[in-house]
């Protein structure tokens, strides 16, 4: 199976399966001399971890991380960084998997899932682990959120920030979204007030076993002008490709996105000013990119999430010899998958922003033109 691995300079490869023994990544091209431990990776893993909640599935995962290369510790990183750093060398972690229940899925053996991978997975490969999904479940993402760990230790300026803002038909207000406040409710909710709106939603969805879609939003502040490239390498498209490569996304914006067809050329054109300390935005339409590169601004994205395909309404469907069944999916599962997404999607963002700042040192030295700051000829 070939495409497990993301990146070009910051590149990472994820491996195991949902009912593995284990689950894991290598990042490979994390700059030397980077304090790291496996505390700095666990604080985001428990932001994702599953069991947290009625509205998350019930699978009990620890998901302790282990660094297994990559870093070192001596007198000489003691005294100079305090502690244990990376090498330089590729870094391998590992989170065993503990909660597995494989039963749950002898059903679907032979059976496709409707709405999962399950049938295009064996037309392709002729082969598939029913457990759980194997390699397409969502457990996967676990490995990302470790990476994206490491992501933001190289880029420590900037701040990522994702939040859920819509479950079903219900959405916040874009003028009511505050990222500081995502974190004091088992939601990442924006708006503390769409919190029981968002809670009677998913008793409902739950108790009838079914499931929700969902919309989770993230800004990328600190982020300087001149990441990115133009035509093949530009970061709202490495951007979206990360996002669309999580379990369950079905589309991406960038900035304004689709709303942004509805705009005249006036409304969608993000006007200019020097300000104090460079160039100022009057708007952000373009979600902090143009021409692929980096203006400085915020860089926001939102990414749309389908329901949840496991349900416990009965669907018709295929078995492997094309014979028509109907089957009732068992297991643990999310009603709402966009909830514990937030922590996936940042790590994705914060892989590609990191990988798009190593790019940017190695082509210009890390610098960038700033107006003003060259006497003109």
């Amino acid at each position: 199976m070939s495409h497990n691995t993301f990146g070009h300079l910051f590149r990472v490869t994820t491996w195991g399966e949902s009912h593995g023994p284990a689950l894991g990544c290598v990042v490979d091209g994390c700059p030397p001399e980077i304090p790291l431990t496996a505390d700095d990776i666990q604080v985001w893993l428990e932001k994702r971890r599953p069991g947290q909640g009625k509205f998350v599935t019930q699978r009990q995962e620890p998901d302790a991380v282990r660094i297994l290369s990559g870093v070192f510790q001596d007198e000489r990183t003691l005294a100079d960084f305090g502690g244990q750093v990376t090498t330089g060398t590729p870094i391998s972690l590992m989170i065993e998997n503990v909660d597995q229940r494989s039963k749950d899925y002898s059903e679907i053996a032979q059976a496709f899932r409707p709405g999962h991978a399950d049938y295009p997975y064996f037309a392709k490969y002729g082969v598939r682990d029913y457990r759980g999904g194997g390699r397409q479940s969502a457990r996967e993402t676990a490995a990302r959120v470790a990476a994206g760990a490491i992501a933001r230790k190289v880029i420590p300026g900037v701040t990522i920030r994702g939040a859920v803002v819509q479950i079903g038909p219900h959405a916040v207000a874009p003028d009511r979204i505050d990222f500081s406040v995502t974190e004091d409710n088992p939601f990442w909710c924006p708006d503390p007030e769409m919190v029981p709106v968002w809670e009677e939603h998913l008793e409902k969805i739950r108790k009838a076993g079914s499931s929700t879609g969902a919309v989770v939003a993230v800004e990328a502040t600190g982020v300087p002008a001149g990441w990115g490239a133009p035509v093949y390498g530009k970061l709202d498209a490495e951007l979206a490709l990360a996002l669309m490569s999580i379990n369950a996304s079905k589309g991406v914006e960038i900035g304004a996105g689709f709303a942004s067809a509805a705009l005249t050329g006036e409304e969608n054109a993000d006007e200019m000013r020097m300000g104090n300390d460079g160039p100022a935005f009057t708007s952000n339409h373009a979600g902090g990119v143009l021409g692929g590169i980096s203006t400085g601004q915020p860089v926001t994205a939102r990414v749309a999430f389908k329901p949840t395909s496991s349900i416990l309404t009965p669907r018709k469907t295929l078995n492997e010899a094309g014979e028509e069944i109907e089957l009732r999916t068992k297991g643990r599962h999310d009603p709402c998958v966009g909830i514990r997404a937030v922590p996936v999607v940042e790590a994705m963002v914060a892989c590609v922003l990191a990988d798009a700042f190593l790019r940017h040192r190695a082509q210009t030295g890390g610098g960038a033109y700033q107006p003003g700051a060259r006497e003109r000829r």
